[in-house]
């Protein structure tokens, strides 16, 4: 009686196991059948509009406009890249490109030098922030996009480019040889203090991590023995950058991230491998809204080990892995594949992009369903809306009066017109702007165009444009007259008002021109309100333990 009912659930077990197998690939022939149905729909359908549309069709950006259009419905990070675009998303990823190396842009007299990047062809050939292009080779570029001048300025290493500038009042001609241009991680590392260094990491491109040791190693040399890590507005890169970096800090064979997928050879835990080059000494990391992806991993396991103390704000909240996936005809697709974890076991990706199909609009995790988790020492950390600092700072607020002069070029303008007066001026650390530089600042403004609206103003006037509509604006109307008295701005006196904050922006912009890229970095260091918060950490041990210790401990 045993033999038969052991022998009825095998065949029970069996046949569920056939039932289950037969059903699966059921499903996937479904799913492969689909999908061959719609690529074949897809194909015919270009095929056919090439045949019959009453004008020609351009093949090549209908499809590509079809696959982005596709991909969008994804999310913002799956993107097509075709071949044309291979080499400039390969100067994304490794930073190397072969050109003169400068940023150029337009301000309004067509496109110019905007920072010549330090022992790299344009600087070395004598080119100067505000060099006006005119003419690439034999090319007039005068009526030229920005992306079309930055494709004539690059080309292969070694080869000659002509340029043709306009500087002032002048025409000035230069020969420069391209060479192979490594972006650099880290644009600027010095020391704020005697004992206290500083890195600004600006992307996590090859060699992110050496770039970041060498800094450290140099300021060590130094004397420094702490640091402040800038993560700011890093938008992320490299995966195996951003677990090198952690690993300067952190003992070997710690979980740094994991990678978890829909697919087995996607999911990967990586660990620190290495010897770490400083797992003492007090560091203090700072992230903002504009820190996401490689720099959250870097943050959010430094967090997890409570190794450091986070300053700023919340960061953007990337917990997405790309893939780059070859295509046929060399085009590629980067596409998403996997969410990350990091040690404490939280995933901070802040948007459901699935949610988001659903609803059509842009789906954040709510608070309510946001999960804890702990650190090392027990602290509560939430997953689901990117890493949250330990010590807040409120971002830095600047007057309408600021943003006008910055977008309409006066203070670029001015910068440019200080740097012909003067030779030389202090070092970044030190130079500001003199209570004399102001005044002549305020003289060059005089005749320019540099007014504008407050949202008070435009939320009156509004006020305004629809009581007219109403039977009682007669009776409202001297009230409005009287509140518009009271709002509205005077350019001049906001130039008074705000002047101490003006003047920080035009040492800065006046450093660029002298000490560049680096020296504008170190010049924004003095008034920055994170690096001050960041000293009081570093000066404070006590302050720094009680952060890093659970409150019930």
């Amino acid at each position: 009686m045993n033999k038969r009912k052991n022998r009825n659930l095998i065949l029970a077990g069996v046949g569920l196991t056939l039932f289950i197998t037969l059903f699966a690939f059921t499903i996937k022939n479904d799913r492969l059948f689909t999908l061959a149905k719609n690529i074949d729909i897809f194909a015919t359908l270009v095929r056919e509009l090439d045949s019959y549309y009453v004008e020609e069709i351009d093949a090549d950006e209908l499809v590509t406009v079809g696959i982005n259009a596709m991909l969008e419905e994804l999310d913002p990070y799956t993107e097509y890249i075709p071949e044309e675009e291979s080499e400039g998303f390969r100067t994304l990823t490794t930073g190397e490109y072969a050109g003169v190396g400068a940023l150029i842009g337009n301000r309004g007299e067509g496109n110019m030098i905007l920072m010549p990047y330090t022992g790299f062809p344009a600087q070395d050939a004598g080119l100067k922030i505000a060099d006006v292009l005119l003419q690439v080779d034999s090319v007039d570029v005068t009526k030229k996009s920005t992306a079309q001048v930055s494709d004539l300025l690059r080309g292969p290493a070694n080869t000659t480019v002509k340029l043709k500038v306009k500087r002032n009042l002048d025409t000035l001609g230069f020969d420069l040889t391209r060479k192979k241009i490594v972006i650099t991680n880290v644009p600027y590392y010095g020391k704020l203090d005697e004992k206290t260094g500083y890195i600004k990491l600006a992307e996590f491109t090859t060699n992110a991590s050496v770039e970041v040791r060498r800094a450290l190693e140099d300021l060590q040399s130094q004397g420094v023995e702490k640091l402040v890590l800038d993560l700011r507005n890093n938008g992320g890169g490299l995966l195996n950058e951003a677990v090198e970096i952690v690993n300067l800090f952190i003992p070997k064979g710690r979980e740094v991230v994991k990678t978890i997928g829909k697919l087995e050879n996607v999911n990967f835990t990586y660990k620190t491998t290495k010897t770490p080059l400083d797992k003492d000494i007090p560091l203090v990391v700072l992230i903002n809204e504009g820190s996401a992806s490689a720099s959250e991993i870097v943050a959010g396991a430094l967090q997890d080990y409570d190794r450091a103390v986070l300053i700023g704000r919340k960061s953007f909240g990337k917990g997405l892995v790309q893939t780059t996936v070859p295509l046929t005809y060399n085009a590629q697709v980067k596409v998403t594949t996997a969410k990350y974890y990091i040690p404490s076991g939280r995933c901070i990706q802040a948007i459901d992009y699935a949610q988001s199909r659903e609803s059509g609009e842009i789906t954040v995790v709510p608070d309510s369903l946001r999960k804890e988790f702990k650190t090392k020492n027990g602290r509560i950390v939430l997953d689901g809306a990117g890493i949250e600092p330990d010590q807040e700072v409120e971002p830095t607020k600047y007057a309408p009066i600021s943003y006008t002069l910055v977008t309409g070029n006066h203070i670029f303008d001015f910068a440019t017109q200080y740097f012909y007066k003067n030779k030389a001026i202090a070092d970044p650390q030190n130079f500001e702007v003199t209570e004399k530089d102001y005044q002549e600042f305020i003289e060059f403004l005089d005749g320019k165009e540099y007014d504008y609206t407050t949202y008070v103003e435009k939320s009156l006037s509004d006020l305004e444009k629809y009581a007219e509509k109403e039977d009682y604006f007669e009776e409202i109307k001297g009230q409005i007259e009287a509140i518009k008295a009271k709002v509205n701005h005077n350019k001049e006196q906001d130039l008074i008002t705000h002047k101490e904050e003006v003047m920080k922006i035009l040492s800065g912009e006046i450093v660029s021109r002298y000490y560049f890229q680096e020296g504008m970095i170190a010049s924004g260091l003095k008034h920055d309100e994170d690096i001050l918060e960041a000293m009081k950490f570093l000066n404070d041990t006590d302050l720094t333990r009680r952060t890093l210790v659970a409150s019930t401990q």
